[in-house]
C-alpha cells in the first residue's frame, strides 16, 4: 500500500539531530559507492517554468526516490510558491511504490540539515556568529539545524524589508519555543556587506539572480553556505570573486557543473575552473579530499540541493532505515 504524507504530516515529526547525521551518511554513501544520483534534466514546461526531476538510488537503504521539482518565477499570489515538488519513494529492487510525499517541508528541512553537516566539516571550531542574507522560512530552518553544530550566540539577518526581518525573528521565537531552547540573539544588519563582514559562519538563502553577495567582503576564516539561488544557470548569490576566493566545496560535483549559476557563470567569465569544484562534501566526510586546511582559510559549501537529501528524509520519516 502507498502511503500519502502531506507536509502537515510531517511537522514535527522528523528529529533534527537525526535528520543531520542521516543526510551525513548519505553523503559518505555516495563517496564510497552505495549510492548513485544521475544529472538531472531541465525541461521548460511553460514561458517562465520549469520541471526539474531528481532521481537518487541508496543501496544501503534500498530505496529510490525520485523528486519532481517545478520552478516557476513568474507565480502570483493565486498560483502556489514558485518551487514546488513531490516525492515519490520506491523500493529500489522491486520498484514497488512506498510514499508519496509533498515536498515542501522536506525540502527546507534536508537543505538545512546538509548545510549543518557542512558546516560541522568547514567552519571553524569557535564560529559564534551566524550571518544570514534572506530571511524566510528556510533561514528560520538554517539557524535551528545550524545551532545543533556550532555554539552560536548571534544571528545577523538581512532582508530587503524590516517586516521581513521581525517576521523572521516571530517565527524563530516559536520554533525555539516548540524546541526547548533558548532564544538565540537576533540583530537586523543593515545591508548584506554588514553581515558578511560581522560573521563567522555566512549562509545565503535568498533566490536570487544577481549576486547579493561579494568576496571581497570575506574576512580570513570565513565559512560560507550558498543555499538560495534555484537549480537555474544564470541564478546566483555569490559573485565570480567569491566563488575563486574559497575553497569550494559541492554536494555533487556533476550536477553542480550542469546546473548552479555559481559554478557555471565563476566558470564562463574565468575567474575559476571546472577543477575548482572537484571535491564533494561525501569526499570530505568520507576522509578522501581535504576540507578546511587552516584557520585562516575562506571555505564555501555549494549547495543545489540533491535527491539523495530527500531520500534520507523520507527514510526517517516513515521509519525505512536499517
Amino acid at each position: 500500500m502507498t502511503v500519502i504524507v502531506t507536509d502537515d504530516d510531517l511537522d514535527g515529526l522528523v528529529d533534527t539531530d537525526a535528520l543531520i547525521a542521516a543526510v551525513r551518511a548519505v553523503h559518505v554513501d555516495e563517496a564510497l559507492g552505495r549510492a548513485v544520483q544521475p544529472v538531472p534534466t531541465l525541461t521548460e514546461t511553460g514561458p517562465d517554468t520549469v520541471l526539474l526531476p531528481m532521481i537518487a538510488t541508496s543501496h544501503r537503504l534500498g530505496l529510490t526516490a525520485v523528486k519532481i521539482l517545478t520552478d516557476a518565477r513568474a507565480n502570483g499570489p493565486g498560483d502556489g510558491p514558485a518551487q514546488q515538488s513531490t516525492i515519490v519513494l520506491l523500493d529500489a529492487r522491486t520498484g514497488a511504490r512506498r510514499a508519496v510525499l509533498t515536498g515542501g517541508r522536506i525540502t527546507r528541512e534536508r537543505t538545512a540539515a546538509a548545510t549543518a553537516v557542512a558546516t560541522d566539516a568547514l567552519a571553524r571550531p569557535d564560529a559564534r556568529v551566524l550571518g544570514m542574507i534572506g530571511a524566510g522560512p528556510l533561514a528560520v530552518e538554517h539557524v535551528t539545524a545550524l545551532r545543533r553544530v556550532r555554539d552560536l550566540h548571534t544571528v545577523l539577518v538581512w532582508s530587503r524589508t524590516a517586516d521581513r526581518v521581525a517576521e523572521f525573528r516571530t517565527a524563530l521565537r516559536k520554533r525555539e519555543a516548540a524546541d526547548g531552547v533558548s532564544p538565540i540573539e537576533v540583530r537586523a544588519a543593515a545591508d548584506p556587506r554588514a553581515a558578511v563582514e560581522a560573521c563567522d559562519v555566512l549562509c545565503t538563502v535568498t533566490p536570487a539572480r544577481t549576486p547579493v553577495v561579494e568576496g571581497a567582503w570575506f574576512r580570513p576564516g570565513l565559512h560560507v553556505n550558498a543555499v538560495g539561488a534555484p537549480p537555474r544557470p544564470d541564478h546566483r548569490e555569490i559573485d565570480s570573486a567569491g566563488m575563486a576566493r574559497a575553497t569550494v566545496v559541492v554536494d555533487s560535483r556533476e550536477i553542480q557543473l550542469a546546473k548552479s549559476g555559481e559554478v557555471r557563470l565563476a566558470i564562463a567569465d574565468g575567474s575559476t575552473t571546472p577543477d575548482h569544484y572537484a571535491t564533494e562534501l561525501g569526499d570530505v566526510l568520507a576522509g578522501r579530499r581535504p576540507g578546511r586546511t587552516g584557520p585562516e582559510e575562506i571555505t564555501l559549501f555549494n549547495s543545489v540541493g540533491v535527491a539523495l537529501q530527500d531520500l534520507a528524509y523520507a527514510a526517517l520519516a516513515l521509519d525505512l532505515g536499517p
